[in-house]
């Protein structure tokens, strides 16, 4: 049985439950924090985001002139490998 953590990105994410705004392929910083929220279930604020994109860490993105757009598909894959596997006990080497 395939969860909905564990299915491929694009049968994870239905697009019909994401508001219009967050259903573009690239995603402003404040609708990327929303948009973790909503599939991911991952609270960030735009001022980690910022921080991240100084010191590393966080989502890739792109610049658009001095914008900065976050590709959602990179950003499901990070995501995905931030929350890593599912385990059953804390004993679990994750």
């Amino acid at each position: 049985m395939t969860t909905q953590a564990n299915a491929p990105p694009e049968a994870r994410t239905p697009e019909l439950c994401l508001p219009a705004h967050l259903r573009k392929p690239r995603l402003r910083p404040d609708e990327l924090c929303q948009y973790l929220e909503l599939a991911h279930g991952i609270e960030i604020k735009p001022s980690t985001l910022a921080t991240w994109r100084c010191r590393g860490g966080g989502p890739p993105f792109v610049r658009f002139n001095r914008t900065p757009l976050y590709p959602r598909d990179l950003a499901d894959a990070w995501a995905d490998e931030k929350l890593g596997d599912p385990i059953t006990s804390t004993s679990e080497v994750a």
